[in-house]
């Protein structure tokens, strides 16, 4: 029968390290984290393009549970985030849990016997519990350019940095203005012989106010963690002050607009360009971006700004839809990730014999962010509904990772060979109710088309609400919203309360 875990967690990025060091916290050890690639780090391990950083404040962007008081800078540079991963695999010996190069390759509910049996690249194994911890910002997107395949040139995505080509005194191509380009742009501009950035929409960016931490900022955290305590809280309370004017009054941003067109203003003088880079949409409607050297940078001579997307490759000449031309010797593709129709979901089927993109091939949708219908004792971490566009990811992963604990609880309290369902009542109540939020908010209201919206046009991505909000919702499993199967045939198992729970949950919706 092979390898049996009662729990795999796939990934080991914030996610995955996140749910290893609660579920040994949880005192369960009978675990395994299976990760492609051969280190963790997820995605501070992939993103290692000149000048990747983050733009949450460091002391917000760690786990509550593992502090770093030796956080360099204000906002971290990724070589820090990614080894601040590994000696969280380190502190809490997640080492002898995780398998690196073994990518999950499939993994198919087995109903009669209700577990999980997963194909890897480095074998195959069964577990009891699923947590997906792949991450929305995984897989690279690239679009499909009519010609691209002839550019005699080198092409790559900024996920994939390729280190070895140097592209000192090349002329380069960067595709994309997003959070990713932002950063690129401003760190290889002083080394290329021209650079030509293709914006398909400006977006709209604030300054970055990043400075080295004191080496005495440091000691006293080191020595009064209290005093690190009260600045990760200051820190996560204005951001959750800033809430209400992203999903409820969103003409309240006015003010921040107008700061972010006085920062065009201080560093572009060029009044043709200014207008290229100042969107029509209002700010928020798009991830907000900071740089304090991104508009300097496309100030030089020798760089171009063409106002469009790139439309198609001719050799190594690079044609705008606006029929703007520009050679290249290299492209950088800064065109995001599969967020909405994240490939993993191509390799998890349920009970019903569907697979997970399938299910949500009409818009990803799960119960609290976590469970989807018709995939017992399957969870996702970083799940639908749950990003964010002002604060720190670590929050609401950590959210997830209370709801994870209690599920698990849940299945020990039952006893037995057991597995919970979500139901489908549940899961399309919690859906219609985050959507009707989404209605009033700047992502939906701001005039904007963004990755947080699927091929429908929905926003299956962010979370309308605080993250103090989220983690009261996410603190203990409702057991009405879910189904007992047990082992004796696959069949359900309802106690009279859960049942007139579920049954009043049906009526209603």
């Amino acid at each position: 029968m092979g390898e049996h875990v009662r729990v795999a967690v796939i990934g080991a990025g914030f996610g995955g390290l996140g749910a290893a060091v609660r579920l040994r916290r949880e005192g369960i050890t009978d675990f395994t984290v299976l990760e492609r690639a051969d280190s963790v780090g997820g995605t501070w391990r992939d993103n290692s393009y000149p000048g990747c950083a983050c733009d949450v404040p460091s002391h917000l962007y760690s786990f509550s549970f593992a502090p770093n008081p030796d956080w360099p800078r204000t906002f971290s540079g990724q070589p820090h985030i990614r080894a601040y991963l590994e000696r969280v695999a380190d502190t809490f010996g997640l080492r002898p849990h995780i398998r690196l190069r073994h990518e999950v390759q499939s993994m198919r509910w087995d109903a009669e016997r209700l577990h999980w049996a997963i194909e890897t690249s480095g074998g195959a194994l069964t577990a009891d519990v699923v947590v997906s911890a792949t991450g929305p910002l995984s897989e690279p997107k690239l679009p499909e350019v009519p010609g691209l395949a002839g550019f005699p040139g080198k092409v790559f995505h900024s996920a994939r940095w390729d280190h070895d080509y140097d592209l000192r005194g090349k002329r380069v191509a960067v595709v994309g203005t997003g959070a990713s380009a932002i950063q690129i742009v401003p760190a290889i501009a002083p080394d290329v012989q021209r650079l030509t950035l293709f914006q398909r929409t400006p977006p709209w960016v604030m300054p970055r106010t990043d400075r080295a931490i004191t080496a005495a900022e440091r000691w006293l955290h080191r020595q009064l963690p209290f005093t690190r305590a009260a600045r990760r809280g200051l820190l996560w309370g204005i951001r959750e002050l800033q809430v209400s004017a992203f999903t409820r009054h969103p003409n309240r941003l006015g003010l921040i607009e107008s700061l972010a067109k006085a920062n065009i203003a201080r560093s572009i003088k060029d009044p043709e360009l200014a207008a290229k880079l100042t969107p029509s949409y209002r700010i928020g409607c798009k991830r907000i971006l900071l740089s304090s050297d991104y508009y300097p940078a496309l100030a030089r001579p020798h760089v171009d700004l063409v106002a469009s997307g790139l439309e198609e490759v001719r050799g190594s000449v690079l044609v705008a839809a606006d029929g703007t031309e520009a050679e290249a010797d290299a492209i950088v593709f800064g065109t995001g990730f599969h967020v909405t129709d994240m490939p993993i979901a191509d390799r998890v089927v349920g009970a019903e014999g569907r697979t997970l993109a399938d299910h949500w091939k009409d818009g990803m949708q799960a119960l609290r962010g976590a469970t989807a219908a018709g995939f017992p004792n399957w969870m996702t971490i970083i799940g639908p509904n749950t990003g964010l566009g002002n604060s720190s990811m670590i929050l609401m992963i950590e959210s997830q990772l209370n709801y994870m604990a209690d599920y698990l609880r849940q299945l020990d309290v039952l006893g037995g060979r057991v597995a919970l369902a979500a139901r489908p009542s549940a899961v399309g109540r919690w859906n219609r109710q985050v959507q009707a939020r989404m209605e009033r908010t700047v992502w939906n209201t701001g005039g904007c088309t963004s990755w947080y919206l699927d091929a429908q046009g929905r926003n299956t991505t962010v979370w309308p609400g605080t993250t103090g909000e989220f983690r009261r919702l996410t603190q203990t499993v409702d057991m009405a919203e879910y189904e007992v199967l047990r082992a004796r045939g696959g069949t359900r198992e309802d106690t009279p309360a859960r049942a007139a729970a579920a049954a009043a949950g049906e009526a209603a919706a």
